[in-house]
């Protein structure tokens, strides 16, 4: 039915135009189609087909030739499109599983914080192996800091942080929503004119 009207739309023409795509939602083809799925055929017997598809898909082009793979494919036009980049007839790329890297990954960044507390003291350290010891540790009972030491320049801290890897490096899937369905191409009929 069309927009609720009593007439009804044929979704398919009485013969088709040889090497015309259909879907369908059975799990077969109807007579004079045969699954995209990319097997050989021989080229005697389908001359028609030959001539129109060629060894765009596959096939030795003596006596074989392939006809178009889609199965978990998406079909695209070929060309170029504005913005886009070039796509040739035939042409299969894209995966189903990546793996990203750190080349693949934006620039970004990571902030590391801490704390850092230091003693302070007026007379110099007794020891130079800070094992076991404070840096500047004050005689027991007193202060680790005093009044004489408040203006005195900060001394640096230099050091190293590590920070560790995380993920697994496992791929992921990198698939849009789908369904399955059947994919046929025409073998026989009306042979398409280029105008």
């Amino acid at each position: 039915m069309v927009s609720g009207s009593a007439q009804t739309a044929q979704a398919q023409a009485s013969e088709p135009y040889i090497s015309q795509l259909i879907t369908t939602g059975a799990n077969f083809c109807p007579r004079g189609w045969a699954r995209a799925e990319g097997q050989l055929l021989a080229i005697s017997g389908n001359d028609a087909l030959f001539s129109l598809v060629g060894t765009i898909y596959g096939g030795d082009g003596r006596t074989t030739f392939a006809l178009p793979d889609l199965r978990g494919r998406t079909p695209i036009g070929y060309g170029v499109g504005p913005g886009l980049q070039s796509y040739s007839i035939g042409q299969r790329s894209g995966a189903e599983q990546i793996t990203l890297t750190p080349l693949a990954m934006p620039t970004h960044t990571h902030n590391v914080g801490g704390s850092l507390n230091l003693r302070t003291s007026t007379s110099g350290p007794d020891t130079n192996d800070p094992n076991g010891n404070a840096l500047a540790t004050a005689p027991e009972g007193q202060n680790n800091y005093t009044t004489a030491a408040r203006n005195r320049p900060g001394m640096p801290v230099v050091g190293q942080v590590t920070i560790s890897n995380t993920g697994g490096s496992q791929p992921h899937q990198n698939r849009q929503p789908y369904v399955g369905l059947t994919w046929c191409i025409a073998l026989f009929g009306i042979y398409p004119s280029r105008n």
